[in-house]
């Protein structure tokens, strides 16, 4: 059975967009660069709601990308994708595939089938209608050592509490810290 996994991340007050959808504080070191490639080795298929799909797809594959993170590049245009979107007609981005609808049941029916397991990035509603779904098996999330003071929490709109428990931590020489967490039995 395949597993799905978030990864995002958020400010120390709990935001994973700063006000106009401002993610520019999130942090980029070398460490970072190389974290992500290695995760991108692993070879999840990679899900994302339109807003993110559109904003990685107006980065990875340019030129500037190659030139910053050829590895994270390499490994993001790579991958395999899926963007759920109602309103966009098609997904250009090489190896992605668009399912515009029944998002729920199809992340159900993907993880029953054989394959390579599910990673979420960034998407905030997807995420949270995923978490209320219960498809969540592991949240990833990245703390970064700012306060925006406003934004988009990551879990904004969510219908229910979620509870987790902690199963990982890594400290990173920039601040930041990856909090690994799973769904907790109650």
């Amino acid at each position: 059975m395949r597993k799905l996994g978030v990864f995002n991340f958020i400010s120390l007050d709990g935001y994973y967009k700063g006000l106009h959808d401002d993610i520019s504080w999130n942090t980029h070191t070398q460490e970072n660069s190389d974290f992500s490639a290695e995760n991108l080795k692993a070879g999840s298929t990679l899900l994302f709601g339109r807003v993110t799909y559109e904003m990685m797809f107006s980065f990875w594959p340019s030129p500037m990308a190659y030139e910053r993170m050829p590895l994270v590049a390499e490994g993001m245009n790579k991958a395999e994708k899926i963007v759920f979107s109602r309103t966009l007609k098609k997904a250009e981005w090489q190896n992605t595939r668009l399912i515009k609808d029944n998002m729920v049941e199809e992340i159900k029916k993907m993880k029953q089938l054989p394959g390579k397991d599910l990673t979420l990035l960034g998407s905030g509603s997807v995420l949270t209608q995923l978490a209320d779904a219960g498809l969540i098996d592991e949240y990833a999330i990245m703390l970064n050592p700012v306060a925006l003071g406003a934004g988009t929490s990551v879990f904004k709109n969510l219908k229910q509490q979620l509870n987790l428990k902690l199963t990982g931590t890594r400290t990173f020489k920039s601040g930041s810290v990856l909090l690994t967490y799973s769904p907790a039995k109650i």
